[in-house]
């Protein structure tokens, strides 16, 4: 299963912080700095989707 899929599911609250984990295979601590680059990613994403001239 892709990560970003797992993250995402999380995010929105279908899952659990420990379900993310444990399909992920990952311990809390890389989950959390997981966790927080894809939000740094999904932001300059945004950033980069949104119109100049809006």
């Amino acid at each position: 299963m892709d990560k970003r899929k797992v993250i995402r599911a999380y995010q929105r609250g279908f899952i659990t912080i420990q379900e993310c984990g444990q399909i992920l295979g990952l311990e809390q601590v890389q989950l959390n700095r997981l966790i927080l680059d894809s939000l740094d990613d999904h932001s300059s994403i945004e950033l980069e989707i949104q119109p100049i001239n809006s």
